[in-house]
């Protein structure tokens, strides 16, 4: 194969990206081991008593400290990581058409997760629910007095603030699909300008779902109600923060002219992710809201 200006960056003639020894993934390995060892520190309520024997009244609480260290070196990986990244794609022009087929496997096995990972928490709701009233659930039955939703929980009216939200959403697929067309016909600032209403409208949307977690008549431990309500909407408004800072960060990709018609897979990563936590709020508002208020 004759050696052309897209295969060079490897020095060696053929279209696979080979990657370059990097710190990161084994940085990103003891940031995740940091933040997970705290999180279970901070659950348990562990704290250390130091200097115990010279009389010094001295306690830290460790959970929370590595709570918020792991959580920065988390988010310091990506950055540095991703950094190179798109390094590789945009200096280096590395990311060769089948290169690319290996983004698109990782980015649709990534979402698989993503899926099975909210299927626990529908499928906690949905045993919840529809055993409500099951003998062998002492508990469940006390709280719920066999019946969905509890009697003593005032429900959230799905038709109100939830109707919006799920109109916000909607109209930001559309806004990205939007910006998908535009960069496909070349149109870069028409791209630039479809991501910014995205962005906003993903921004608006975590607005009202915090208005909405403020208002609720119920807590996340006052009931089994409250906890898989909480649980599924509220990782959803988490993988909706993620999707906004996704797209904010193509939004300046796009305006500094990182994207083309040909070479656009990290934008279009991120169009997957954010359809992805589209229907998932469908899901949501139909079983959750809706049904589940019945």
């Amino acid at each position: 194969m004759a050696k052309g200006p897209e295969y060079s960056t490897t020095g060696k003639p053929h279209p696979y990206h080979i990657v370059r020894p990097s710190i990161w993934p084994l940085v990103g390995s003891l940031a995740a081991g940091l933040l997970a060892v705290g999180l279970v520190l901070f659950m348990h309520s562990t704290k250390i008593d130091l200097n115990e024997s010279l009389g010094i009244n001295f306690v830290m609480d460790v959970g929370l400290k590595g709570v918020l260290l792991g959580f920065i070196a988390v988010l310091a990986t990506m950055f540095f990581w991703w950094k190179d990244v798109i390094y590789e794609s945009v200096v280096e022009k590395a990311h060769t058409k089948i290169a690319e087929i290996g983004f698109r496997f990782g980015m649709m096995l990534f979402i698989a997760s993503e899926v099975m990972f909210f299927v626990a928490f529908f499928w906690a709701f949905f045993d919840a629910s529809l055993y409500a009233g099951q003998e062998q659930m002492f508990a469940r039955v006390a709280h719920t007095g066999g019946e969905w939703p509890p009697v003593q929980i005032d429900i959230i009216d799905p038709f109100d603030l939830p109707l919006m939200m799920t109109m916000i959403l909607l109209l930001s697929g559309t806004s990205v699909t939007w910006a998908h067309h535009a960069i496909l016909e070349g149109k870069q600032q028409e791209m630039v300008k479809a991501l910014a209403v995205t962005v906003f409208l993903g921004v608006f949307f975590l607005g009202f779902q915090g208005y909405e977690y403020m208002h609720a008549h119920f807590g996340f431990t006052e009931g089994i109600y409250p906890s898989t309500f909480f649980m599924a909407t509220g990782f959803h408004g988490f993988h909706v923060l993620v999707g906004t800072i996704f797209l904010a960060v193509c939004w300046g990709r796009a305006a500094i002219g990182h994207f083309t018609k040909d070479r656009h897979f990290g934008f279009e990563a991120a169009a997957w992710y954010w359809h992805f936590v589209d229907v998932v709020w469908l899901f949501l508002f139909v079983a959750i809201y809706w049904w589940g208020s019945l």
